[in-house]
């Protein structure tokens, strides 16, 4: 999670030595220190620099340069089945009301034809950490507030953490293979594309990224890119950390590939036996919760215009929050709905969608699904 920026505390209050980047359009000049918990400043004439210390009360630090940052200071210590306390970071596009000088962000994700992406980092030793590039998307134009759908690709962790949610796959974007991670924070749905070991600099199109969280059904193309931000998430320790430079822009008047529209007509409803479908049902579970991602594939040979999916949750399991879907939950009954964007699916085609719920006693799987009333197969 990201928090929004603060009212700057009065010069007085600062630590002696600390120099803070006051107005949101200053530039940073060679060597700037920011230690403000939500203080930033401009670099290039094009990027915004935060500290983002909103995980922790403990003092962070971190020195500006012309092409990025580094951490001079991180006191905080968060735990590793937790959050973490910070993310240091640069971007351009939107932030919290927070705008990068002369951005063109928001944009919508059909009217991007590319967006080339260059990022070097410098990693340390001796702390938990992880380099991530965010990437953030929202069905509206959207400055402030939290944004619907986080995409994080994490070139390096170091450390006993892991992303959000539970690994479904992997992806081979940009050259590389990616482990791919899907989940919910409660605040914003979030899609981690985690590399195998450190990478510390890479050139790529950010829009390689993108296009694979929507053949995913997470967005669509009618959403709004907003902002993207380079930095690190440290748990423990940091000091040292940095992010070299900088580059990324958003080009805008070309075309991306065909999807289905953003918004189907509402069907009727098939008739009971009318599918030919499997399911997919994954999940992480933990002391008191978990969280499921639910694939549905059609295989049959005609299409399926609008979809039910109906099935039983054992005992003791609670649903308390859902994406790509409208799930609602009876007792143990729960009935998952699609939404306007993904409710077509051709033959071989698959959607998905997931659930966090709480959890009391033990663990099980439900046994069986039926979609518009007629039995699937369980993958």
């Amino acid at each position: 999670m990201k928090r929004p920026l603060r009212a700057l505390a009065a010069a007085g209050l600062l630590a002696a030595g600390s120099i803070v980047a006051v107005a949101l359009g200053g530039t940073a000049s060679a060597d700037t220190q920011i230690c403000e918990q939500y203080g930033s400043t401009t670099i290039g004439g094009k990027y915004v620099v935060q500290n983002n210390r909103w995980g922790t009360s403990a003092q962070q630090c971190i020195n500006v340069t012309s092409t990025g940052f580094s951490i001079t200071r991180q006191d905080g210590v968060g735990s590793t089945s937790g959050a973490p306390v910070s993310y240091p970071s640069v971007f351009v596009g939107c932030h919290y009301t927070n705008c990068s000088p002369g951005t063109n962000l928001p944009v919508q994700v059909k009217s991007i034809s590319s967006a080339p992406a260059s990022i070097s980092y410098n990693y340390v030793s001796g702390a938990i950490y992880d380099a991530a590039y965010d990437i953030w998307l929202d069905p509206s134009p959207k400055r402030d507030g939290v944004n619907q759908m986080e995409i994080m690709i994490w070139l390096n962790r170091q450390g006993p953490i892991q992303p959000i949610g539970s690994v479904v796959g992997n992806a081979s974007i940009a050259g590389r293979t990616w482990e791919v991670w899907r989940g919910s924070n409660g605040s914003n749905n979030v899609i981690s594309y985690v590399a195998p070991s450190p990478i510390a600099s890479m050139s790529f199109d950010a829009m390689a990224f993108i296009n694979d969280t929507r053949s995913r059904g997470a967005i669509t193309a009618d959403w709004y890119l907003t902002s993207i931000q380079a930095g690190f998430e440290p748990w423990q320790g940091g000091v040292g950390l940095a992010v070299n430079s900088f580059s990324q822009s958003v080009n805008t008047g070309g075309t991306t590939p065909t999807t289905p529209p953003a918004t189907t007509p509402p069907p009727s409803t098939p008739p009971p036996g009318n599918a030919a479908c499997s399911v997919k049902y994954a999940t992480n579970v933990w002391n008191n919760g978990f969280t499921a991602d639910v694939t549905i594939t059609n295989t049959g040979s005609s299409a399926v215009n609008g979809w039910t999916l109906n099935y039983n949750l054992p005992s003791g399991q609670n649903i308390t929050g859902s994406w790509n879907a409208t799930v609602t939950q009876s007792g143990s009954a729960v009935t998952a709905r699609n939404l306007s964007y993904n409710g077509t699916l051709a033959p071989g085609a698959s959607t998905s969608f997931g659930y966090q719920a709480t959890l009391s006693g033990g663990f099980s799987t439900p046994s069986s699904f039926t979609l518009n009333g007629a039995t699937c197969t369980r993958v």
